[in-house]
């Protein structure tokens, strides 16, 4: 990375917020689509996902009384509905400071692998046809994930990397202002980002993942927490579908980033944890994940790794295993060692 880069990144990270960020949230592709069925969205997941954000998202007894939908546009198979008249009356809210990032799941990861968007290459015809058609394939999931939450009155604001001038340098993250992030969470909305195709300095393009991106607003916006929500309870010792698969409780990151597992107490702890990648995935799948937030824990911001749409889940959400980690809950906990 160059000097001019490095200047540029430097200088956005003066980021002053009115309200702290409680928490960065993160809609794994795997959990709010069906990973193996092209552009499909898990929409049962999906609509309990907004709810459980909605609801952590409130403070106190302001969320109370009926849910006021903010998509007044029309959806093929609903009847049209507007809540234009019910907001004239409705008194400001009381919310908790919220970011979403989610993965692209089974939206946008044929289209780069196919074309070879995250190895670079934008004098190719390929490539540059692929860039175009998995920004398209990204940019559409998450508009129906914004008005998903914004139908359970989430102010939820659609924000892609790429049209907010984001840049890598051989696929690491040169050049990314969170200056309109910030705006956009002073002003009162959940900012919605979105893993992405973005231009490389050093390559012409490639693919930067939604945990990339997690990482690096945790470590300008500071949240209390981050949250990344799954299609698994949590981070297994091996493939969670092999048996014996083992669920990793807690995980205890250290001053020079290396981790260990701390419960349960493995049988030899000196095996390597296994860690599989559908062949599709161009951004690393939970060996990115597990990374970004071993990285995210050295900030001393404690990560929650858990299964979506569950009673888990929720308790995540509201930040209600800072201080404990009641022994029902099912989840990974990564934090950096006390």
């Amino acid at each position: 990375m160059d000097d001019e880069n490095q200047k540029q990144l430097h200088c956005a990270s003066d980021i002053h917020l009115a309200k702290p960020v409680r928490c960065i949230v993160k809609f794994g592709g795997a959990a709010i689509t069906h990973k193996n069925e092209l552009e499909v969205i898990n929409e049962e997941n999906l609509e309990i996902i907004s709810q459980q954000l909605r609801q952590a998202m409130m403070v106190s007894a302001s969320s109370s009384g009926k849910v006021l939908g903010m998509d007044w546009s029309k959806r093929p198979g609903f009847a049209e509905t507007s809540c234009v008249d019910d907001f004239r009356d409705q008194p400001a809210l009381d919310f908790n400071h919220f970011i979403v990032v989610h993965g692209a799941g089974s939206f946008g990861h044929f289209q780069a692998s196919k074309s070879g968007v995250h190895k670079g290459g934008l004098n190719q015809p390929l490539v540059k046809a692929g860039f175009v058609a998995t920004r398209i394939s990204v940019t559409s999931l998450n508009l129906e994930i914004v008005r998903a939450l914004a139908r359970e009155g989430v102010p939820s604001i659609g924000m892609s990397p790429f049209a907010c001038g984001w840049l890598t340098c051989e696929r690491n993250i040169a050049l990314a202002d969170v200056t309109m992030v910030a705006k956009a969470i002073d002003s009162g909305f959940v900012p919605v980002l979105h893993g992405d195709a973005v231009l490389d300095v050093s390559q012409g393009c490639t693919i930067l993942s939604g945990d990339v991106i997690i990482r690096h607003l945790a470590a300008q916006l500071k949240p209390e927490f981050v949250v990344f929500l799954t299609d698994v309870l949590g981070v297994y010792d091996r493939p969670p579908t092999e048996l014996n698969a083992v669920l990793l409780r807690e995980i205890e990151v250290r001053e020079d980033g290396s981790w260990s597992v701390v419960k349960p107490t493995l049988e030899n702890m000196n095996t390597q944890v296994e860690i599989t990648v559908a062949a599709h995935d161009t951004t690393g799948g939970m060996v990115t994940k597990i990374s970004e937030a071993a990285a995210i824990a050295k900030l001393r911001i404690d990560v929650y790794i858990v299964k979506a749409a569950t009673s888990h889940s929720l308790k995540a959400l509201r930040g209600e295993l800072k201080d404990n980690i009641p022994e029902d809950w099912l989840g990974t906990v990564i934090r950096f060692l006390r």
